[in-house]
Formats: structure tokens, sequence, C-alpha cells
């Protein structure tokens, strides 16, 4: 360094040195004599490097100089200070170290994949807001998060994300995104043998941060494994919704078994893309039936009431009252669409059909694969079935084969039979007679790494898919898988329904995140027992073939104690992205249904009317 500064030096009075002789030369004021032009030399070097150059005794010089240099090491000192600061602190932000000073933002604890979804979604129910703010504290690097979100998460309107890097479950690093001031805190699951540890530990250590007194924490968090359900419950106290993936799939998967179709309409209604739950006081509601609230909205969807001491009633009997404190739960495009409107003028109640006896009759399901939630898929099949119903079960491992054989002796109307063999082989799958099963329910393997576990999926899809195309039908298809960006590699046909357990977790989280009064109304739809979807036969409401409004329809539902939110076409089953599900339809409008039609409802009832044969009774044949 010494160095380069004698060198730096060096040059530059070998530069300014002869310039400032030739301004003295071609200065035609300048003094004739050499001492005097050496005098005014001096002057221009002085001035160049801002030494002075004041002329005088040499003493006077020497001490003019030294405090010139004086002030030029100052000021040089103190720019170089500025600039390290400087620095220091756009080094200290790039790392992502500095604290959030944000109001009602949301935030969003560890790192995964359900990041994206769950950013996007919140980009959707923000997009009526003139700001909001989505803040990450995740283990990675600060620029590497926001290269990864701008990557996947291209539109995101006035939502503004911001990155923090830390541990989610140290109390120190969870201060830095302000979690005292944020609207909801939601945690990730950040997958592998130990996720459901870590979340656990970051409920724990939200518990140590200072609050506002008095004032809930809205706390959202998911477990992939139901076992730990009790545990981050506890860590997590009263504020604390916790979410058990294993028994939301299981259900998602026992519905769609026994009715093709249904996780299209789930698919719609837990997107901000589409129609969602909503909930809003109605004061000219009040002191009416729930049966008049079912009619007083032409662009929304009742399906119940949030009373006043916190329950939530869904689909309750229609002659029950709006009470003052009551809330209405509606289906509707966003927070500020639903609006009361005029109520019908006529209903063609001569277009309405009597109700239709359920048929319970026995179905032969196939599941192939075995993993921690296949014995609660068994079970909950067994609670939805006809008496004489059977379920076979392929899995290559040795232990899951025990497993499952212990999990068949439970059943009471399900008769359940395991066959060992691995379901990702065409010579296992040749073996079963595929054509003579209603439904498949093909499980993903619970491995560390879920793209390996989503890659045998598609391997044994892709199998099926030859198999059915030999055998003339393609088989009716329930596939669980772990990445969304999988299904879209996946050989499809109209017959086949994918159940996205991140994906479906993703947009829970952020519905519940948004709205936590849904958590509750959620246990019900996802319980075992309470109001379920059902896909009903059109047939079953109204005549076939005659033009009527969605108002009738709502009223022939209701006659039979169900609530009518949407309806599905036969005719666009093969139709992406909608596969013919219309959720919150205008009920001014007409409609004409035909055969194969069905009306979407949310019934108390366990059994459908009706269950796919196999892909040729559900839809035709596609190569899609």
């Amino acid at each position: 360094m010494a160095t380069l500064i004698g060198w730096m030096t060096a040059a530059c009075f070998a530069l300014v040195v002869p310039v400032s002789g030739l301004l003295v030369w071609a200065d035609k004021k300048a003094p004739a004599g050499l001492g005097d032009r050496l005098a005014d030399i001096w002057q221009h070097v002085g001035v160049a490097f801002r030494l002075g150059g004041d002329l005088g005794p040499p003493l006077y010089v020497l001490f003019s100089v030294l405090l010139a240099l004086m002030a030029l090491l100052f000021t040089s000192t103190l720019i170089g200070l500025i600039t390290n600061g400087v620095d220091r602190k756009l080094a200290e932000l790039r790392k992502g170290r500095s604290i959030v000073l944000e109001d009602n933002h949301t935030v969003l604890f560890g790192w995964s994949e359900q990041v994206f979804p769950i950013v996007a979604e919140l980009v959707l129910a923000n997009a009526n807001r003139r700001r909001a703010v989505v803040v990450i504290l995740g283990p990675k690097d600060k620029v590497e998060m926001e290269d990864e979100i701008r990557a996947k998460v291209a539109r995101r309107g006035s939502t503004k994300v911001v990155c923090r890097t830390g541990s989610p479950s140290d109390p120190a690093d969870i201060a830095l995104v302000s979690p005292a001031t944020a609207r909801s805190l939601l945690i990730l699951a950040p997958g592998g043998p130990d996720g459901d540890a870590g979340v656990v530990k970051t409920l724990l250590a939200l518990a140590q941060v200072q609050r506002p007194t008095g004032e809930p924490r809205h706390v959202v968090a998911a477990l992939e494994d139901g076992q730990n359900h009790a545990a981050a419950l506890l860590a997590g106290g009263p504020d604390a919704c916790v979410l058990d993936m294993d028994s939301i799939t299981a259900h998602l998967i026992v519905q769609t078994a026994l009715q093709p179709g249904l996780s299209f309409v789930y698919h719609q209604l837990l997107s901000y893309a589409g129609d969602e739950f909503y909930l809003t006081a109605e004061p000219g509601l009040v002191g009416r039936t729930f049966g008049e609230a079912l009619m007083a909205y032409a662009t929304s969807s009742v399906v119940g009431l949030l009373r006043e001491d916190g329950r939530i009633d869904l689909n309750p009997p229609w002659r029950s009252r709006v009470g003052d404190g009551d809330r209405i739960i509606a289906i509707s495009r966003d927070d500020d669409t639903v609006v009361a409107s005029e109520p019908p003028h006529h209903l063609d109640t001569g277009a309405i059909t009597p109700p239709r006896p359920i048929t319970r009759t026995p179905v032969r399901l196939l599941v192939l694969g075995w993993n921690r939630r296949a014995a609660t898929v068994i079970e909950r099949l067994d609670g939805h079935v006809a008496e004489g119903s059977t379920v076979d079960v392929v899995t290559r491992q040795p232990e899951a084969a025990g497993r499952a054989g212990r999990t068949a002796d439970g059943p009471a109307r399900l008769r359940v039979t395991v066959v060992e063999g691995d379901p990702a082989q065409p010579a296992t799958l040749g073996r079963l007679d595929l054509a003579r099963y209603h439904r498949i329910v093909l499980l993903r393997h619970d491995m560390a790494d879920a793209q390996q576990a989503d890659n045998r999926t598609l391997v044994t899809l892709l199998h099926l898919r030859e198999l059915g195309r030999a055998a003339g039908s393609q088989p009716a298809v329930v596939t669980e898988m772990a990445d969304d960006r999988n299904r879209e590699l996946a050989p499809t046909s109209p017959s086949h329904d994918f159940i996205i357990s991140s994906r479906l977790i993703s947009r829970l989280m952020t519905q519940i995140s948004e709205s936590p009064h849904l958590a509750r109304l959620f246990d019900e739809l996802f319980g075992a027992e309470g109001s379920e979807i059902h896909l009903r036969p059109a047939e079953g409401y109204v005549a076939l073939g005659r033009d009527l409004d969605f108002y009738t329809v709502v009223e022939a539902a209701r006659r039979q104690g169900h609530i009518a939110i949407g309806y599905r076409l036969y005719s666009e089953t093969t139709s992406a992205p909608a596969f013919g599900v219309r959720l919150n339809p205008d009920k001014r409008q007409s409609h004409r249904f035909a055969p194969g039609d069905s009306i979407i409802v949310l019934a108390r009832e366990c059994l459908p009317a009706r269950v796919a044969g196999s892909a040729r009774d559900e839809s035709p044949d596609s190569d899609a």
C-alpha cells in the first residue's frame, strides 16, 4: 500500500509540476525573474494538491503545507469512514439481518416448496388491497430467496415480498420480522424426517417472543405426520391453528375415490383465483330464516352461519333463524362481492323432481402402494361404502404388508385383501385384472425425497395407461403426488383425479391466515363427521333438458336438506382448466342440464348417490 501511494505521488508531481511551469511560461503577466516564476509555479502546484500555495518565509510555507496535509488527511479519513459505514450497511441489508419495520404484514417461517404457492395465493388475496407485505424468514441467503421468488412468482401486483435470513426457531431471529405487529404467522413444514420437529420448535420459539398485551396472535402451521398433532397444539397454545396434512389428504382421497371429479371442485374452492369462502354481516337478514338467506344473494352461495358465540353452523336447518350477532358464510368471488340482492320473483317449481333414494351398492377398489395415510384411508372408506365392498392393497414392502393386514382386521363393512408386489412393475399390474375395479387409488411413497416418490408414481401411471389402452378403456385413478409440477407431466384422462398434498395445504393455510374463523369451517368440512361436498346427479334435483335458473336448483336442493353451490357439465369434463366445474354460478342465468351432469351440493350424507363403475362409466376415453 505504501509503495502504491509513493508511486501515485511521484506520478502526480511528474505531471503537475511541468504543467504548472507551462502555465506560468504562457502567462503574459507572469514576472520576469526566475525566483518569481518559481513562486508562481509553487502556487499552481499548491492549488492542484490543495496545499495552499502560500508565499512567505520558509517556516511559514512549511506550516501552511503541514496544515493543508492535516486537513487533507482528516477529509480523506472522514470519507473513508463514511464509505465503509455505507458498505457495511449495504452488506448487512444484503445478508437480510435488519429488522423489518412493517405493520399488518404476513410472516412465513421456513423455506420449502410451499413458499411459492402460498406467496402466489397471498398475492391474489391481496389484489384489492393498496399495499400488502409478505415477510419470509428462512435459513437461506436473502438474495437467493428473493431470486427464487422472482423466478417462480412473476406477478406480485401490489404485494411486496421481503426476505430475511435466520433460523425460524431462534427467538432472536424471529424478532427480525416483527411478529408482534403481524396480522398472521405461517409456519411451513421444512420436509424430511425431522420436519415436524422443526415446526414444533418454531411454535415454542414464538411463545417466547413478546407480543402486545391482550392481543391474540394468529398462527397457522402444518404438520406432515398426524402423530405429532397433539404436541404441536400444546406448543402453539390456544392461538395456533395446526393442520394435520395426513388427515386432510386421506379425507380427500376417500371422497374423490367415491366421487370422481371432486378434486376439481376443491381445486377451485381453495384457490383465490376462483370463488372461495367469505364471512359477512348482513343486518337485513337478521330474524329471517336460513332458507330465505339462501335466496338473498344472486352472485354468492350461502353455505352456513358463524354464530355469535363463534360456532360454525354449516348447512343448518332451513327454518333456523339468523341471529343479531351472526355472520353469513358464503362462497363468492371476493370479499367485496358478497352483496345481497332482490329475491327471485319466480321459481320454476314444475322443474323440481322428487328426491331419489340413495342406492348403496358394493364397490371394488384397488390401492396401489402404502404410506402412513393408507390406514386412515381404509378406515374412512369403511364409513362411506356399502356392505360387501372390497379393497385390494398392493405393496412391495413386507412391513407395510403387515400393517395393511392389521388394518384389514378393523373395518366392519369393507373387506381388505393384501397382495405383495411392486405397484411400479407392469408384471404386478398385469396380474390384477384392472377392469374389475371401480376406482384405483395410487398412493405416493413416504420417501425423504419427494421428487423420487413422484417419479415412481409417474412410472406407475404410465404402466396403468398402457394397460388401459391394451384393454380398450382407461381405468379411473385417484393419484396422490407431492409436487404440483409433476402433475403437469403425468399422463391424464378425464377419469383421473390428482390430490397434491403440498398445494392443498398451502391453499388452506393461506385462506385461514386471511380469515381465522375458516379454521373451524375446514375442520367440519374435512372431518369424519358433518357436512361434506358431493357431486349428485342433476336429475335428482331438476328435470333434464329444460331451461331454468340456478335459483330453482337451490330451491330443489333445499327441499332435500342440501345446499347447491354449483354444477359440473359432463360434456366439458375433458376441458381444462375447470373440467366442467362451475362453482357459485349467477343464479339469474339460465341453464339446461343433460344426462351425466352433476349438481355440486353441501350435504350431511356420507354415501354418494352413485359411484363410477369404470372409466367407461365416468367419461369418454382420452389420449390427453
